[in-house]
């Protein structure tokens, strides 16, 4: 039970950490929904993120750990709005 408990609160870290706007580093990620070298669609524990950006390219993913490492010219990081329908934003850029 207890294991179970510290699983939880550990799930719901989530930090950002971008250099120079080069190397970005993601926590708390649950699966990354696509990628190409413009736009990077992923599910956080606090919801969906789009990252924006030019020559963008995942160089570590471990959904285990939850960690995601991407490096190329980030332009913004856009958060799905709060309290909103899970998979909104990935619906509306989807077309869906």
């Amino acid at each position: 039970m207890d294991y179970e408990m510290g699983r939880a609160g550990a799930e719901l870290s989530h930090h950002v950490i971008l250099e120079q706007r080069e190397q970005l580093v993601i926590s708390g990620v649950e699966e990354v929904e696509s990628f190409d070298e413009n736009t990077i669609l992923l599910t956080t524990v606090l919801g969906g993120l789009e990252i924006q950006g030019e020559g963008l390219h995942i160089e570590k993913l471990s959904l285990d750990g939850g960690d995601l490492k991407v490096e190329g010219r980030v332009n913004a990081l856009v958060y799905e709005a709060e309290g909103g329908r899970r998979g909104g934003l990935f619906a509306r850029l989807l077309g869906g």
